[in-house]
């Protein structure tokens, strides 16, 4: 049994670990920026996502890559909502990944079903009352500052328990602003205020999420500690985020068989075989019990 399955309001229920498929709609994401700027294309790209076995499709109109710079509010309305609108439209079960209030409100009202809120609720004061007036299931991420200064703020002692205790506060606080615990999932925040190492310990200990009770999001795809551990020997010049889609794969098989509620990644084939496969060896080895 999945240790992270729970009932979330209007998201299936897909016996596995899910996945999330990432359409980038910005100019300076790490990995894909500028490629989905067309509206036509990045409908596209989502139904194409949905085709390959993406279950979700993740809309963002704002870069968080370390460093990157806010772009404004109205600019980001402008990116995301004919994109949202044309994959709910098309039946597609649409997240919209965004830290602003204006933009979740707008994008849930365009047909998105998941707020996906890397600050958890804190860059935006506005975002705890409308994620709980929408009533769709919010993603609370551990995050620690915005961007441009995130990675001055990875020091920790205990990563794995810093982070947990962190979310559950955060959690808490969440739930105090009104919304329903059965919205919320947790993710923790990999790449986000993290070195290499803590990105890798998380990973290693999924399974001490267990006490939020939450489902847990795992956003790997193509990140920094992944370039690392694939870096030329030679030169030690980090493998191009491109070409990390393998070892992405690999961390959503491995974020699966520790109970994974979903996994968001940007190539979606390679992971829907990879959680597909691990579902099939759970229930194998359950019908050998």
């Amino acid at each position: 049994m999945n240790a992270f399955k729970s009932a979330l309001p209007g998201v299936d229920d897909w016996g596995r670990c899910g996945v999330m498929g990432v359409v980038n709609v910005t100019p300076d994401s790490f990995s894909d920026g500028g490629l989905w700027l067309d509206p036509g294309l990045a409908v596209a790209h989502g139904l194409e996502l949905v085709a390959r076995g993406a279950d979700i499709v993740d809309v963002g109109g704002e870069s968080t890559r370390p460093g990157a710079v806010r772009v404004t509010r109205e600019e980001e309305l402008r990116r995301v909502l004919p994109v949202v609108r044309g994959l709910a439209e098309a039946g597609v079960t649409v997240s919209i990944d965004t830290m602003r209030a204006a933009v979740a409100e707008a994008a849930v009202e365009a047909g998105a079903r998941i707020v996906n809120d890397v600050s958890g609720g804190l860059a935006d004061p506005d975002m705890v009352p409308v994620a709980a007036g929408t009533g769709v299931p919010f993603v609370v991420m551990h995050w620690r500052g915005q961007s441009a200064s995130m990675d001055e703020l990875a020091s920790y002692g205990d990563v794995v328990g810093e982070v947990i205790e962190e979310v559950e506060r955060q959690m808490d606080a969440v739930v105090s602003g009104g919304v329903d615990p059965a919205q919320i999932i947790v993710d923790p925040g990999l790449g986000f205020s993290k070195r290499r190492e803590d990105d890798w310990a998380l990973l290693a200990r999924l399974d001490a999420w267990t006490r939020l009770g939450r489902p847990i999001l795992v956003a790997a795809s193509r990140k920094r500690f992944l370039g690392t551990l694939l870096a030329d020997p030679a030169t030690g010049e980090l493998r191009p985020a491109r070409a990390r889609d393998a070892a992405t794969a690999a961390v959503s098989a491995l974020a699966a068989a520790q109970g994974a509620w979903a996994v968001r990644v940007h190539e979606v084939t390679a992971t829907a075989d990879a959680v597909r496969v691990e579902s099939a060896l759970r229930a194998a080895r359950g019908a050998d019990r």
